[in-house]
This record gives C-alpha cells, structure tokens and sequence, in this order.
C-alpha cells in the first residue's frame, strides 16, 4: 500500500537521479524496520503475559533468551520478505509516468 500511496514521490527521487536500487533499497529498509519493530513489541508483550501468568499461578518464571532474541530476527525477516516484491514494484516505476500523471 505503501507504494501506491507514495507513486508521486518515488516518481519524482527517480527522476531526480535516484537510482532503482536506491529506491528499492529505501522500501526495504522501512519494512524491515517495522518488522523489527513488530517483533520487539510483541516479544516484550509475550514476556509479560507469560511472566504476568506465572505470578499469577505461583510458577517459577522461566524465559529462553534464544527465544527473546528469536522475536525481533523473526519479524525483521518477515518484514523484509513482506517487502521485497514492493520494493521491486517500486523500483520499476517510470518517473516520467508519474509526473505526466500527477497522481
């Protein structure tokens, strides 16, 4: 979505010189910063219902820190791969297209 969102300003980096790969690289990172960002959250939200949980029933609070770091990996590989193919779309948007457009 967010590709279609933003066809004028991609449009207008590729026709100020920005390169396809500058442009493909640029929605890749942000996917895969929410990705990140979405693995922190809800790594630290399953650290605390499970703790929250164990308290509650007078368990031992035991945590994998393989598992803590497994989170946010997990999701910033997803994020990319959610990514990838609207980066690629993005990449081979033809500047010329958008700007005689004006969407």
């Amino acid at each position: 979505m967010s590709v279609l969102e933003r066809r004028s300003e991609i449009g207008l980096r590729r026709a100020l010189g920005a390169s396809r790969r500058a442009v493909a690289g640029q929605f890749c990172i942000e996917s895969g910063l929410v990705g990140l960002a979405g693995g922190v959250v809800g790594t630290v939200l399953g650290i605390q219902i499970t703790a929250v949980t164990c308290l509650a029933k007078n368990w031992l609070v035991v945590l994998d820190p393989a598992l803590t770091l497994a989170g946010p990996l997990v999701g910033l590989v997803v994020g990319l791969a959610a990514g990838l193919y609207p980066a690629l779309a993005a990449a081979r948007i033809l500047p010329a297209e958008t700007l005689r457009a004006g969407v």
